[in-house]
C-alpha cells in the first residue's frame, strides 16, 4: 500500500519511516507564522511570558501585520505597534507590515517550500499547499506551544483526491475551479482532511492560479490543500531566492484516498458563491440580474498579478457603472509594483477603480471599504459570511476577478463571457 503526500510529509517531519491516516504524530515545524489580528497580542504573548519568555527559533518565526494595516483607528494602530514591539523584543527578524496579506508574503519571501510543515494563526495558511507544503492554520494556544517547542501534534489526515482535466474556456478562471470544487464537496465535506488537487488542468496553471485554489481548501473544512510541486513551482521559488525543496514528493499510485472526484474544465462556467456560505455556489448566469453596489478585486485569493492583469484587459477603455465603486487591493507590495510598472493599475484607475494599499482590510471588513445595509458586494476574496465585509444586512457574492470586473461594468452580476 502506498502513501499520500500528507502521509509522506508528516512522516518525515515526525522522524518516522511511515505514518497512516488517523495516527497522531508530533512533527517538527519548519515555519510558524503569526499575523497582527491573531498574533502575539492575543493570549500568545501572555502564555510565553508565564512559561518561558523566549522563542524556540526566531529564524523560523514570521510575523506579518496585514489585517490592521494601514490602521484605521487608534486601537488598530496600538495592535500593530504591540506586534512590532513584540517581534523586536523577541529578535524576530522576519517581521513585515504594510506589505500585503500574510500568505502571499510567505510565498514571495521563500518561507513556504515543498515538503515542509508551515503553521499559521490564519485559516488560509493552507494556501502554501500550492507550493507543495503541508501548510495549515492553527489557534493561538497551539501557536504558543509551537513557539516554545518548535513542534505540534497532528492527526494524519485522510485525503480527498480532486482530479481536473481539460482546458478552461475564455472567461473562466482558477477561482471558478475552486468554487465548483467547494460547491460539490460542501463547507464541511473535507473537515480535517487534505484535499489534493491533481490533473492536467492543475498542471497547466501558473502558480498565481494554483494559489487561488489551495487558498480556499479550508472553506471545505480541509486541514490542507495540496498540489504536487513541479518545474513551475521551482521557477517561482527560484525567482524568490529559494533553491531547495522536495520536488519529488507525490502521492503513490496505490495510495489510499477516502474519496476521489473528477471534473472537466472544458464544461466549467463562471461560478458565483451566493450569501451567506461559500458552498452556496451557482453559475453566474443564474444570478445575473442581482444588483451590485461594490466590487472588490484583491486579497490573498484574488489580488495577484494574473488577477489584476485579467481584470485590466477586460476593463481597458471602459468605465464602471455609475454609482458603483470598484476597489482594487494588490496581494502584496511586489504585486503592486509589478502591476504599476506594467500599466495595469493605471488602466484600472482610468476605468473608475480606487486602487488601495495591499491589505486584508476590505476582505475582513476592518477598513478601506465596508458595505452598508442593503448593499451587495461581489468580491474575488474567499469568504461571504454574514457581516464579513460590513453590515450584517448586506450581501456578499464571490466570483473570479473577471466576474467581478464584468459586474463592475454592468452594475449587476455578469458572466464575463458576455463582455469579453
Amino acid at each position: 500500500m502506498g502513501y499520500t503526500m500528507s502521509e509522506k510529509i508528516l512522516a518525515k517531519a515526525s522522524g518516522q519511516a511511515s505514518v497512516h491516516a488517523g495516527e497522531i504524530v508530533w512533527v517538527d515545524v519548519d515555519r510558524a507564522m503569526m499575523d497582527d489580528i491573531l498574533g502575539p497580542r492575543v493570549e500568545i504573548a501572555k502564555n510565553l511570558k508565564e512559561i518561558r519568555d523566549e522563542v524556540w527559533d526566531p529564524e523560523k518565526v514570521v510575523i506579518i501585520s496585514d489585517h490592521y494595516t494601514p490602521p484605521a483607528s487608534i486601537q488598530q494602530a496600538e495592535i500593530v505597534k504591540f506586534t512590532r514591539d513584540w517581534a523586536k523584543e523577541h529578535d524576530i527578524k522576519n517581521y513585515f507590515e504594510f506589505v500585503g496579506p500574510c500568505h502571499q508574503i510567505m510565498a514571495e519571501h521563500g518561507f513556504v517550500r515543498p515538503g515542509t510543515i508551515v503553521v499559521g494563526t490564519d485559516s488560509h495558511t493552507c494556501m502554501g499547499g500550492a507550493l507543495g507544503a503541508f501548510a495549515t492554520g492553527i489557534g493561538s494556544t497551539e501557536m504558543s506551544g509551537v513557539l516554545l517547542q518548535g513542534k505540534i501534534w497532528m492527526r494524519v489526515p485522510k485525503t480527498i483526491r480532486v482530479y481536473w482535466e481539460g482546458h478552461l474556456q475564455e472567461g473562466v478562471m482558477a477561482k471558478d475551479v475552486s468554487l465548483k470544487t467547494i460547491g460539490t464537496i460542501g463547507h464541511a465535506g473535507a473537515t480535517y482532511k487534505t484535499v489534493e488537487y491533481v490533473g492536467p488542468t492543475i498542471s497547466d496553471m501558473i502558480i498565481d492560479e494554483r494559489m487561488a485554489i489551495s487558498n480556499m481548501a479550508v472553506e471545505m473544512g480541509a486541514k490542507a490543500g495540496l498540489m504536487q510541486a513541479d518545474e513551475k513551482t521551482r521557477r517561482f521559488l527560484e525567482e524568490h531566492g529559494v533553491t531547495d525543496g522536495d520536488y519529488d514528493l507525490a502521492s503513490d499510485a496505490d495510495a489510499v484516498f477516502c474519496e476521489e472526484l473528477s471534473f472537466t474544465a472544458d464544461r466549467l462556467q463562471p461560478m458565483v458563491a451566493c450569501p451567506h456560505q461559500v458552498d452556496n455556489v451557482t453559475e453566474a448566469v443564474t444570478v445575473k440580474e442581482t444588483p451590485i453596489h461594490q466590487a472588490y478585486i484583491g486579497s490573498c485569493t484574488g489580488g495577484r498579478y494574473n488577477d489584476l492583469k485579467a481584470a485590466a484587459e477586460l476593463l481597458n477603455g471602459r468605465k464602471i457603472a455609475k454609482g458603483l465603486r470598484l476597489l482594487v487591493s494588490p496581494a502584496s507590495d511586489e504585486t503592486w509594483r509589478r502591476a504599476d510598472k506594467a500599466g495595469i493599475l493605471q488602466i484600472l484607475a482610468e476605468a473608475g477603480a480606487t486602487v488601495l494599499a495591499p491589505t486584508c482590510g476590505v476582505c475582513v471588513g476592518l477598513h478601506s471599504g465596508m458595505i452598508a445595509a442593503g448593499e451587495n458586494c461581489i468580491s474575488s476574496s474567499n469568504r461571504n459570511f454574514i457581516g464579513r465585509m460590513g453590515s450584517k444586512e448586506a450581501g456578499i457574492y464571490l466570483g473570479s476577478p473577471l466576474t467581478v470586473a464584468a459586474s463592475a461594468l454592468t452594475g449587476h452580476i455578469t458572466d464575463p463571457r458576455e463582455i469579453i
